[in-house]
């Protein structure tokens, strides 16, 4: 089959005169006819019924009939794209996020590339670390980021944007709400919200159930499935700080921060970078990320009142003994 075989027996089909369809084609009509009966004989029936100054679609015409303007109007689409992305009037960019690495992050980076290229068209997939790693290599995707990740293989570029915390996620009437911190026991006593294939839940098992499981309530593959749950009582979250949260949800820091990850972006090495991707690397790593996780800065700022509070009052003790 043959697309202009297709766009004849369209133009037919509307017109249901040959002579005005061959016009529309700007072909002569015995061409036009030609290639109507080849696509009859490649779909095994006859498409038209034509009867001195009668012309109609038979059965199997109106049948394909809908297939047929599909076909076409994909070609025809495709072509478009074709030369857009020959004239770098479309620039794709296919960016992997890990489970519970909000799409946040990346905005504003894909932001700031968009001023300088023209026609950027980003489409964002999800999925585990170990996935995104295969649609790296298979060509799929043009970047990922993740966090825990263990072999990575060779072929790829590991490039480390920033370290974050875990904090608590819960309703303000949850019975740990009012606590300045929350601690190891607490979260033994306490139901616990999953995200599923989430990176750092190894993590979590290991530093606070060592000895038994913890007590997990319900589990989603979305963020904002669990914080609606969490916002309803049903649990505790454990999640990333830079992830948006519903603002009837109220966030706890966890005592020593026993629970952190590296946010890292992977490429594929020796591979040819577009220059969508490459204004995209270059922006995650000479961004400063610590404006993407507020709750830290606040930390380092508690911690340094706190130290130079305490380096005065030594300062104060010392000039009194002395």
């Amino acid at each position: 089959m043959e697309l202009h075989q297709v766009r004849y027996f369209l133009a037919v089909a509307a017109t249901l005169n040959f002579t005005r369809a061959a016009e529309q084609c700007n072909v002569t009509q015995p061409a036009l006819t030609k290639g109507v009966q080849k696509l009859e004989q490649e779909l095994g029936g006859q498409l038209i019924y034509r009867e001195r100054q009668l012309t109609q679609l038979t059965d199997l015409g109106k049948e394909v009939l809908p297939m047929l303007e599909r076909i076409l109007a994909s070609a025809e689409a495709a072509r478009c794209r074709a030369r857009e992305f020959q004239r770098k009037e479309v620039a794709p960019l296919k960016i992997g996020l890990a489970p519970s690495i909000s799409a946040s992050l990346v905005l504003d980076p894909i932001a700031e590339i968009a001023k300088f290229v023209p026609g950027l068209h980003v489409e964002l997939r999800e999925g585990a670390a170990e996935k995104l790693i295969d649609l790296l290599l298979e060509g799929e995707i043009n970047a990922a980021m993740v966090g825990d990740v263990r072999d990575i293989p060779a072929r790829i570029d590991d490039w480390s944007l920033f370290q974050e915390r875990y904090v608590a996620v819960l309703a303000p009437t949850h019975q740990l709400a009012n606590r300045p911190s929350i601690g190891i026991d607490d979260l033994r006593e306490t139901v616990l919200l999953e995200r599923d294939e989430c990176d750092v839940a190894p993590k979590i098992r290991r530093s606070y159930f060592p000895q038994e499981p913890p007590r997990l309530g319900h589990c989603s593959g979305h963020d904002l499935h669990l914080q609606h749950m969490a916002a309803a009582g049903f649990g505790v979250i454990l999640a990333p700080e830079h992830m948006p949260r519903l603002p009837t949800l109220k966030t706890i820091p966890l005592e020593g921060d026993p629970v952190s990850r590296e946010v890292r972006l992977l490429a594929v090495q020796g591979r040819r970078y577009s220059p969508a991707l490459d204004a995209f690397v270059k922006v995650a790593r000479l961004r400063d990320w610590s404006a993407e996780v507020p709750d830290r800065g606040i930390r380092r700022g508690r911690e340094h009142s706190q130290n130079t509070r305490a380096d005065g009052q030594r300062l104060r003790t010392n000039r009194s003994a002395a």
